[in-house]
């Protein structure tokens, strides 16, 4: 709870009203989500390629500046969003995600690390394949452990937001304790349904899940005491005869959660143009379209619900087949769910190489994907707010030493500038806890390289896109070439909730990929400022793979099972030239800019 709270709480003063339906990307108890982004008149702009040209030598400089006076881009402040995964229901993970009974882990911390105080700092969301096969009983049944859940067949999605009231709400919400030997005996279980688990997402073929009322109590309680907003994702195979949804079990949970007054967003379903491999019978867009239409009204029927968000359709990746699918959905059901939603995986966990993160070509792939899902959502509903609703760097639970390695930092950080640059209003991270190696904290709850870049970007990082200018080193493509930058550079207006830096102060992350050190030399309106500088970088002899990082040569690790630690920056003096080491992720405070773009909210 502390590591969530630790993501959401970035310091964000809690506003009269936050954005209603935003999924927590700070309170990894369940799926986070914290990003809106407004469309832009500026059109899509990404970092500008900084490519060094045949015959200029290593030792040339980068001349840098950034357009101070206008953003191209707003985004929102929960752009940044978590995902908890619906293992943790299969595996026994749910019970130690307590935070509002006598016992509950360290969870708290890295899940809350964001931000410290009051703030709507995004969504948590639960979802996945097996999102698909969950089942609601309402008997309030429950284990020795305390576990209300039955293991059947049951597709399960849920996702969290952060709540603008929860933490006035901290004062009731207990932080609890679990002995050594259950915590042991939990990680031995955890381990053994990781293996069925693999096994099952390998064959396609997924075991049932029944969610019971007290399981559902100890979500939500979770995500309310963890500051987090919930969506949940319905079951949508449960099918009548004439292949239209059957909302019979559905409408069972709705009037049971508001019954309990939870203040719960939702969805239908996960993947859906993969129905047939999961119940051999497809379920094309119109048809979804008519089954979120039916569920619209059902949520009107029920006062608690009648004006929640409503989300979907969270389509796999937009091949040909998929954005069909899309359209058809769009036509029947674009003006019903309050934001388009879809998936982006970018590698198979099952082959991938540490290479595979370095290729730029493999960083542009995601650029089409927004385009392609921009195209099909403006034609029907303009101005409609997209979500990628589920991102993960490898498909498939991921691979070990590579998908939860520093390595893979390059893609998640590429992956929040491109999104924030190109107008997604929210992108939830897969996952903050699951059985798989895609994850930001191991089962320790010790954070993984990918949470400490996500946290960094939460505390710095404004919702104001800029548009960047690199002097004398831009090539003009070829016709029909594209050039593959290894050097990124994104800046925004650096973060309002961050105390440290006054109104006006612009922050750049910037990706190198390439095997030698570049030099950027600030220019313009970001000549001779004192600068702060955020340098990542892998530590231990692991190199690229390793699990560890370290900030500006000082390692990062949580103080306690409660604490996180303060995150130093380097200062450098005015007029410095910014040398970024090979291979390394960084980011950049440039200090009292008073940059007009930067000073109101």
């Amino acid at each position: 709870s502390e590591l969530i709270r630790g993501f959401l709480l970035s310091g964000m003063p809690c506003p009269s009203s936050c954005p209603p339906g935003l999924l927590a990307l700070m309170a990894p108890g369940l799926a986070l989500m914290a990003t809106f982004s407004l469309p832009s008149q500026a059109g899509d702009r990404r970092a500008l390629p900084v490519e060094k040209p045949p015959g200029v030598k290593g030792r040339t400089l980068i001349l840098l500046d950034v357009n101070t006076k206008s953003p191209v881009r707003i985004i929102s402040e929960n752009f940044l969003s978590l995902q908890l995964d619906p293992s943790i229901i299969h595996d026994g993970w749910l019970d130690f995600l307590r935070s509002s009974e006598p016992s509950a882990p360290r969870t708290s911390s890295p899940a809350r690390g964001a931000e410290p105080g009051c703030s709507c700092a995004g969504f948590h969301r639960r979802c996945g394949a097996a999102a698909a096969w969950r089942r609601w009983d309402g008997q309030k049944a429950f284990s020795l452990l305390g576990l209300a859940i039955s293991l059947f067949s049951f597709p399960f999605a849920v996702d969290i937001v952060r709540s603008d009231i929860a933490l006035d709400k901290q004062k009731g919400c207990k932080i609890a304790q679990h002995p050594d030997i259950m915590l042991e005996l939990q990680r031995e279980k955890a381990a053994q349904m990781h293996l069925v688990l693999l096994k099952e997402q390998f064959s396609n073929t997924y075991s049932n899940l029944t969610l019971t009322a007290r399981s559902l109590d100890k979500l939500y309680n979770f995500a309310d005491c963890s500051g987090l907003h919930l969506i949940f994702a319905l079951n949508a195979l449960r099918r009548n005869p004439n292949n239209s949804w059957n909302s019979s079990n559905a409408l069972s949970l709705l009037k049971y959660s508001a019954s309990k007054k939870y203040n719960i967003s939702w969805e239908l379903g996960n993947e859906p143009n993969n129905y047939r491999t999961l119940i051999g019978r497809s379920v094309n867009g119109s048809q979804l379209g008519k089954d979120y239409t039916q569920l619209r009204s059902l949520l009107q029927l029920i006062r608690t619900y009648s004006r929640a968000h409503l989300y979907g359709p969270n389509i796999g990746r937009p091949r040909k087949n998929v954005i069909a699918f899309l359209e058809g959905f769009m036509k029947v059901a674009g003006g019903t769910v309050d934001a388009v939603t879809w998936q982006h995986y970018y590698i198979d966990g099952r082959v991938a190489k540490v290479t595979d993160f370095l290729k730029t070509r493999l960083l542009d792939t995601l650029s089409d994907q927004i385009r392609k899902i921009q195209k099909v959502v403006n034609t029907y509903t303009p101005g409609k707010k997209i979500w990628l609703e589920g991102v993960g760097m490898t498909s498939a639970g991921g691979m070990n030493n590579l998908s939860d390695s520093y390595a893979a930092g390059f893609l998640w950080l590429n992956t929040l500038g491109l999104l924030a640059s190109q107008g997604i209003d929210v992108v939830v991270r897969h996952s903050f806890l699951d059985h798989g190696h895609n994850h930001l904290v191991d089962q320790n709850f010790n954070p993984l390289p990918d949470y400490w870049l996500s946290l960094l970007y939460k505390r710095l990082i404004g919702p104001k896109v800029l548009a960047i200018h690199v002097a004398g080193l831009q090539r003009k493509p070829r016709p029909g070439r594209v050039i593959r930058d290894k050097l990124r550079i994104y800046a925004h207006c650096t973060s309002y909730h961050n105390h440290n830096y006054v109104r006006g102060s612009i922050t750049l992350y910037i990706i190198n990929l390439h095997r030698s050190r570049k030099k950027i030399k600030l220019a313009g309106t970001l000549r001779d400022k004192i600068v702060h500088q955020y340098l990542l970088q892998p530590y231990g002899k692991d190199g690229l793979h390793s699990k560890l990082v370290q900030l500006n040569g000082q390692p990062l690790a949580m103080v306690d099972d409660g604490t996180l630690p303060e995150l130093k920056p380097r200062p450098l003096r005015a007029g410095r030239t910014l040398v970024i080491p090979p291979l390394t992720m960084s980011f950049y405070v440039v200090k009292n800019v008073n940059a007009l773009a930067c000073r109101y909210r």
